[in-house]
């Protein structure tokens, strides 16, 4: 059979979707969506290995063995067993669930969530059976689909669910162009080991495994590692990554700053690459616990009720290799003046490990016309870069078509490029020393080391250009000064919400 072009693959994916449009909440679509695609692509390509096997030697149970090799679908679990089912198909479509789950320990224990199938008044037998004829429509075989395919189209719908979700839709997708920026900036390698401790679905870690491909490495090597805390979006994690065609993997479902899922004896796993886009700011949080961690994360502080950014930063810097760890880590851009961090902050400039920090542009996240800085920090610094830290201020870097910005190839190759360079650009990038750092009380905004030029202007004129450029520099000042507001108030009313 032919394959699908990525449009009609794409179109053919989302058409699913829109039969569950007015039966359920746009952002439950996830929990029967994606179990139902991976469960269609899990049985195609079971019977295109079985029948290649069959092919060549025409027996039956070298091609059941066969198939199996790669993932077994136990007797009565395959799609055509569910789509014979003549009522029930909640409770058949479970069945099969758990059984290849059972049958499937190590790759895909969990992996198709926690949906209540059964709930018939939910999900009544005439939708299932529809969803299930509609992904009947089209083989989802390896040789009609290839991985990077159906990957992408994954990638799609990931995309479309966090379109139509509203303001769930940063905990579930993150830009992916940034991301892509983020793996290139911090070049993993082959047989290193990548984390993610708040992975969602699991977009970072796929794409440090494309850079290095990209890279021209073998990716077969790679170790993949993420923690989430929602269970259904861990469990879609995994199913991105076995749909990627990934086989080493480890995706943990918990609380990352209360119980983090991978530790050697009393201390924790350490990686060779941290990538993180952490929840902004929680307020509900055990700081409590975190002032007597038994991992040791609380090295810098203990940051403040009503946001813990600084506890995630901690666990990271902890999770990286004393030798060969970098991480690159998507925050608010509050981390980096805010007051009531600034103890915290100073002891982690002084500590040389932060490389870079990057300030992007409005707009790279759903429904927030926030702006976000990415920070880079690295266990060992080479020796040219050690005592200094570099500012890029990208804030102009970005595009923006059908209400989305996103960074463009030659936008990520001007970051990168003054990334790698490692100096001065005047109004783009400064390197500032980590002394000059500390003596400003450790504060990082970017604001405050790269001077946007000023327009030039005959002796008494003021042009437009000269005119915007004052405004613009005073009013990031101004707007600083209000998030550090927002802050303070923000904590004066959780103190009084702990005391009533």
């Amino acid at each position: 059979m032919s394959g699908l072009t990525q449009r009609e693959l794409e179109s053919y994916l989302w058409g699913a979707a829109t039969l569950l449009r007015g039966l359920i909440d746009a952002s439950d679509y996830k929990q029967y969506i994606f179990p139902l695609m991976f469960f269609k692509r899990l049985s195609d390509v079971w019977d295109e290995d079985y029948q290649e096997a069959f092919n060549e030697t025409g027996d039956e149970g070298y091609a059941t063995a066969t198939s199996n090799d790669r993932f077994v679908i136990p007797e009565g679990a395959h799609w055509n067993d569910v789509r014979a089912a003549p009522r029930d198909v909640g409770r058949a479509l479970l069945s099969a669930f758990l059984a290849i789950e059972a049958a499937n320990p190590q790759r895909l224990q969990g992996v198709f969530g926690n949906a209540n199938w059964t709930d018939k008044a939910q999900m009544p037998d005439s939708t299932l059976k529809n969803l299930i004829e509609h992904f009947s429509k089209h083989d989802l075989t390896l040789a009609a689909v290839p991985e990077d395919e159906l990957g992408n189209g994954y990638e799609y719908l990931i995309k479309k669910f966090a379109d139509d979700s509203g303001n769930t839709a940063q905990e579930f997708y993150t830009n992916r162009t940034l991301v892509h920026l983020m793996a290139q900036m911090l070049e993993p390698q082959p047989g290193e080991s990548i984390y993610d401790p708040t992975c969602g679905t699991g977009g970072m870690l796929i794409s440090c495994l494309a850079e290095v491909k990209r890279r021209g490495g073998d990716t077969r090597t790679t170790g993949l590692y993420g923690q989430e805390l929602i269970t259904i979006t861990a469990a879609i994690a995994r199913m991105n990554l076995v749909i990627h065609g990934v086989d080493d993997f480890h995706i943990a479902s918990g609380n990352t700053l209360a119980a983090p899922a991978f530790v050697q004896g009393d201390r924790l796993r350490t990686f060779d690459v941290v990538l993180a886009n952490p929840p902004y700011s929680i307020k509900k949080w055990n700081r409590g616990a975190w002032e007597k961690d038994p991992w040791g994360r609380n090295f810098l502080g203990t940051p403040p009720q009503g946001r813990a950014d600084y506890a995630f930063f901690q666990h990271i810097l902890s999770s990286m290799d004393p030798k060969t760890g970098r991480c690159a880590i998507l925050f608010p851009h509050g981390v980096l003046f805010r007051n009531e961090e600034a103890e915290m902050r100073r002891r982690l400039v002084e500590s040389d490990r932060v490389e870079c920090v990057l300030g992007l542009g409005p707009g790279l996240f759903y429904n927030s016309p926030m702006e976000a800085c990415v920070v880079i920090c690295r266990s060992q610094r080479p020796a040219a870069r050690k005592g200094r830290i570099l500012f890029i201020d990208a804030v102009a870097e970005i595009a923006r078509e059908r209400a989305q910005s996103f960074l463009r190839t030659e936008h990520q190759a001007r970051i990168l490029s003054a990334y790698h360079a490692f100096a001065d650009y005047p109004g783009f990038a400064a390197v500032a020393k980590v002394a000059d750092v500390l003596a400003a009380d450790g504060n990082l905004s970017i604001a405050r080391y790269v001077k946007r030029p000023k327009a030039a202007a005959a002796e008494g004129e003021a042009t437009l250009a000269s005119t915007w450029a004052a405004f613009d520099e005073e009013g990031r000042d101004f707007w600083s000064g209000v998030h550090a507001l927002v802050d303070m108030l923000d904590g004066l009313t959780l103190a009084e919400d702990a005391d009533a």
